[in-house]
């Protein structure tokens, strides 16, 4: 629980996922029964037999997988980033019995984890998240609370991917979206230019759609402030929160810009079938950056912002700075 600062916390005032789960359950009725499929990073499936036998007779399974403490941190890099051991072919063993799973991830870095995206119903990223971890994942996994975080990092498909991150400066041959099979851009032959999860991303347990982005000028001057609206929907079923995120991209610098870049986030909630307007506000101050001669400074020329629930996907517009 707490990962790679657990040579100054105090273990014994942790909470487990498995004390939280108890001390939290729903009622009375919940039984929890819990069987050690594998070690985080064992090479032996002899413990497999006992873990499947287990989720057999379970209404639900909770699959708690990812890296111990000593594998993040200082001196602690992995040239392997997905699951550590056997884990991988335990989760593909209990999710194939068709049981309702919910994959709960301890790690101290994004993973490469493409296979267990694809099998897993569901996936909680957890993090090492401390003392009170275990409370707090119970009642996310129970129902109490919505999820509504955010990834800070970008999940890669593979380790050949990286360096893989939201705001990498462009390239000289650009994947062209209305010819992406033309061989002399830059791209893999193997796999697709697109992390597993970009930076941003984050499901709920209810589910959003942007729309109506507006914006209260077409050029932005120095000292002027432009505000930028978009209503969101809560489309499914629950209550919740959600974080929309504000990107802008230079198009044109006299040195290379990002590709995108943050330049805000604003949580709200929303109730079930309730619409929200989200304001952003943006100056020329928030759109400087240094130039070849280190002035920190914001250039004339034109720029596309979008807004939206993480770094790939959003509603976009474009204004001029003059």
């Amino acid at each position: 629980m707490l990962g790679s600062w657990s040579g100054a916390g105090l273990s014994e005032k942790c909470v487990t996922l498995l004390e939280g789960l108890t001390a939290g359950a729903i009622n009375k009725n919940v039984q929890i029964q819990f069987v050690k499929g594998c070690d985080v990073n064992d090479s032996s499936d002899k413990g497999f037999n006992d873990a499947i036998k287990a989720a057999r007779t379970a209404d639900y399974v909770i699959l708690a997988l990812g890296e111990n403490r000593d594998m993040s941190g200082e001196a602690s890099s992995r040239t392997n980033l997905g699951l550590p051991g056997v884990q991988m072919q335990l989760a593909e063993k209990i999710i194939e019995l068709g049981k309702p799973t919910a994959v709960v991830l301890f790690n101290g870095r994004p993973l490469t984890i493409p296979e267990l995206d694809k099998q897993a119903p569901a996936i909680l990223e957890c993090w090492f998240g401390g003392t009170q971890s275990g409370n707090g994942i119970a009642d996310l996994l129970y129902g109490k609370a919505i999820p509504s975080g955010k990834l800070t990092m970008t999940f890669p498909q593979n380790v050949g991917q990286i360096p893989i991150h939201y705001n990498m400066k462009n390239d000289g041959r650009p994947v062209d979206p209305k010819n992406p099979d033309y061989r002399f851009q830059s791209k893999y032959l193997d796999c697709t230019n697109q992390p597993l999860y970009p930076f941003g991303y984050g499901l709920s347990y209810t589910t959003f759609e942007y729309s109506n982005l507006s914006i209260s000028k077409q050029k932005l001057v120095p000292g002027d402030t432009l505000t930028i609206w978009v209503d969101i929907k809560n489309t499914g079923a629950f209550n919740g929160e959600e974080i929309a995120q504000l990107y802008v991209r230079d198009l044109v610098g006299s040195v290379t810009r990002p590709v995108n870049e943050l330049k805000g986030f604003n949580k709200v909630f929303i109730p079930i079938g309730e619409t929200k307007q989200v304001s952003f506000k943006l100056t020329t101050n928030d759109l400087r950056f240094y130039n070849l001669e280190m002035d920190y400074t914001c250039e004339p020329g034109d720029f596309v912002l979008q807004v939206g629930p993480n770094s790939s996907n959003g509603i976009k517009s474009s204004f001029r700075v003059e």
